[in-house]
């Protein structure tokens, strides 16, 4: 199913028939303030490992990234005990970067004791911040790639749902989206390394 939500003003109905499918286990794609995602909630053990088999990743300890409504939202599952640390995440976000953070013991049972690490979003974007923080928790992520070479990124939210309606539950179209992913932002050392440099310009 093809959805379409206005970014300027998130219909709350519409927003609910999103929550609906994620509560229900569903696979959804959405825009964020970057590139198109697929993702779920991250208590859908099954929606996770199916999107992580769907992406070539381990199904136990899959490389997916969380997306956050709010900083107090993020505080939950992460460790972030250093005001330094707290600042530059509060200057950035929301914004179009991915942060490695540590994780705490509040992620999902499936990676308890696996998963020490944790890749944490915020997207300036208001209505995957609308579906956060309708549904309550945040939502396991991951970016979606073409195969072409050339054309990395699908920006075409008509396109997106040609190519994956039979894998995914619902498609948002939230309008075109970028074809430029997250800069990536690695905060578990002493100081921070950028590991991509994508679409967002670090201010330390």
């Amino acid at each position: 199913m093809l959805l379409k939500i206005y970014p300027e003003n998130p219909n709350p109905d519409h927003i609910r028939k999103v929550i609906w499918v994620l509560e229900q286990g569903g696979v959804v794609i959405y825009p964020t303030d970057t590139i198109y995602a697929m993702g779920c909630d991250i208590r859908a053990g099954k929606a996770i490992e199916k999107i992580a088999r769907f992406k070539g990743l381990n199904p136990g300890n899959p490389d997916m990234s969380m997306i956050f409504a709010s900083m107090s939202q993020l505080s939950e599952y992460t460790v972030i005990h250093d005001n330094n640390l707290f600042r530059l995440l509060k200057r950035n976000l929301p914004g179009p970067f991915t942060f490695i953070v540590k994780a705490n013991n509040q992620i999902p049972a499936m990676f308890r004791h696996r998963k020490k690490t944790l890749g944490i979003r915020i997207p300036d974007n208001s209505i995957t911040q609308e579906i956060v923080r309708e549904l309550g928790r945040p939502l396991m992520t991951t970016s979606i790639h073409e195969d072409d070479e050339i054309i990395e990124y699908i920006t075409d939210p008509e396109l997106i749902h040609e190519k994956y309606y039979d894998f995914a539950d619902l498609v948002v179209d939230g309008g075109f989206g970028d074809n430029e992913p997250s800069t990536v932002v690695d905060c578990t050392g002493p100081e921070p390394v950028i590991l991509r440099q994508g679409k967002g310009v670090l201010e330390l």
